[in-house]
């Protein structure tokens, strides 16, 4: 079991914060399907929370069941920082944690998310200030650096763990690399060497071996998953069953996370889709349906024709006809 602060995470599995995607529809089907530690709330403006808009209230909102769950703040003013790290803890979050690695070019204006890793002056205020405004566990998620020329994360570990920080999250890439390319798990395991409190580490966990691969050559203490849990929302479950089952020669009985039937894929996408067109404006809900689409089609058969035939939908109600059809002709395939 790990602990985080006086937070115990078990399994040591973490859903990670992205935005448009780890929403509370998204979070409580993680969570129901099981294995995951803690869920991450999509990341929030630190000005937006503290200003009470509306947006911002929206993503806060969470249920008594998917804790333990993280909430996730950005923002380039300390004491705004702080102030939203104190109405986090006042929300009944478990965990806060601070976006230092978000490398989207509308976070990075005005030195949040990962620019601050060009500041680390001002991030070390960051830190300060909201270590001392909560008494919650606070962790940061960081990258390797800017760009390859200023990698500076074990600098920044160690920042983070002189100012109190209860763990870190390192992202295998760059700003610069957003998503491309490869992570590097060789620096999550620089990191765990450098500094003692907690590494979590993160970046292509995408099938349930990667996990206990990660957890194996780095010797980070928790793994977190974020693109690979969209596209396959069992493998929390499936890793979770994995780490338990695992024997002195390192064999896994598979029979104990099997991989999710056609049916159950079906099931879970048509009820994901029900509750965003229930619960969503229909702008929103139409995003959500083309978004989420695109992801769980990667999980099954000829996909690809379900995201070539979703870019041509306009109504909400056409994104569950277009799943049904696709698995009433995989199933006619699976007969014949």
């Amino acid at each position: 079991m790990l602990k985080i602060g006086t937070l115990a995470v078990d399994p040591p599995l973490f859903l990670a914060p992205m935005a448009g995607l780890t929403d509370r529809h998204f979070r409580l089907i993680v969570r129901r399907i099981g294995g995951v530690g803690v869920v991450s709330m999509e990341f929030v403006s630190a000005q937006g929370i503290v200003a009470g808009e509306r947006l911002a209230k929206q993503l806060m909102v969470f249920a008594p069941e998917e804790r333990p769950l993280a909430i996730q703040i950005y923002g380039s003013d300390p004491a705004t920082m702080a102030e939203a790290a104190r109405m986090v803890e006042a929300s009944g979050a478990d965990l806060c944690d601070i976006n230092l690695g978000c490398p989207a070019n509308k976070v990075l204006k005005g030195c949040r998310g990962a620019a601050l890793m060009g500041n680390l002056k001002l991030t070390e205020e960051i830190l300060s200030r909201v270590r001392r405004a909560i008494s919650i566990p606070l962790t940061v998620k960081f990258r390797l650096g800017l760009d390859e020329r200023r990698r500076n994360f074990l600098e920044l570990g160690r920042l983070c763990e002189a100012n109190g920080i209860d763990a870190v999250t390192l992202h295998g890439r760059t700003a610069r690399q957003m998503y491309g390319g490869q992570a590097d798990w060789s620096q999550i395991a620089r990191l765990k060497e450098e500094i003692s409190i907690p590494v979590i580490g993160n970046g292509d966990v995408n099938q349930p071996q990667d996990a206990l691969n990660m957890l194996a050559t780095t010797g980070c203490d928790a793994v977190m998953i974020g693109r690979g849990a969209t596209r396959n929302p069992w493998i929390f479950r499936q890793i979770a069953a994995r780490l338990q089952t695992l024997d002195g020669h390192g064999a896994v009985n598979r029979e104990r996370s099997p991989e999710p039937t056609l049916d159950e894929r079906r099931r879970l996408i048509l009820d994901h889709f029900r509750t965003v067109v229930d619960h969503e404006e229909a702008g929103t809900a139409l995003h959500k349906l083309r978004l989420f689409t695109r992801w769980y089609s990667y999980g099954i058969p000829q996909g690809v024709l379900l995201r070539r035939r979703i870019q041509t939908l306009r109504e909400a109600a056409e994104f569950s006809l277009a799943v049904e059809d696709h698995f009433s002709r995989l199933n006619l395939d699976v007969a014949a």
